[in-house]
């Protein structure tokens, strides 16, 4: 199953086939398919060239590792995601490790590593499911995470399967068609709010 966008304007392929499904397919993603997507992060851009973003990584070839990542998502995450057969936590370094000052741009940055993350997994035929709803102080206990480094966000890969196999609810939401702002509701030029003439 696929849900390409349909766009205002033409872009990409992979833009327009990256979507977030909550149906996992029970079938492992090879260890080749893993290490690129984390090249592909790697390949982000960040501020000063920081690289301000870590990821937890568990697959179910481990259980035990995988069920400590899965107790960092919260409960309502965890009934899909549990299917998936590589779960990810997304930590950041708030300061940076030249000066030691804050860095504003580190969620910013680990966004970046996401997205390209994302991206390369579209290409090879997978997909990805980020999560807000983790717990960052479980993940910091479960994972000696030091002083500085927190837990964003958590990330589900794999293939997609059959959304029938979801609970009702969630179920819906993997049937739903994409949906997303028009440009004009976004793109301003003179004030806020105001319409960019280019995307009129």
């Amino acid at each position: 199953m696929t849900k390409e966008a349909s766009t205002q304007h033409p872009v990409h392929d992979l833009i327009a086939k990256r979507w977030s499904p909550y149906a996992f397919a029970d079938r492992a993603v090879s260890n080749d398919d893993l290490c690129g997507v984390l090249e592909a992060a790697r390949w982000a851009p960040s501020s000063y060239n920081e690289q301000p973003w870590s990821y937890i990584v568990a697959t179910k070839d481990s259980p035990e590792e995988f069920e400590k990542v899965l107790s960092c998502l919260v409960e309502g995450n965890q009934g899909w995601a549990k299917a998936a057969p590589v779960l990810m936590l997304g930590c950041i370094n708030t300061q940076f490790k030249r000066n030691g000052n804050p860095n504003a741009a580190a969620e910013h940055d680990l966004g970046l590593a996401s997205a390209n993350l994302s991206l390369e997994a579209t290409h090879r035929g997978l997909s990805v499911h980020q999560m807000i709803g983790i717990l960052p102080s479980k993940a910091k206990t479960v994972f000696q995470l030091p002083d500085g480094v927190i837990a964003k966000t958590g990330l589900a890969l794999g293939y997609v399967a059959d959304p029938s196999t979801l609970p009702d609810g969630i179920k819906e939401r993997d049937l739903a068609p994409r949906e997303r702002k028009s440009l004009s509701e976004f793109v301003f030029t003179g004030k806020w709010g105001e319409a960019s003439p280019s995307v009129k």
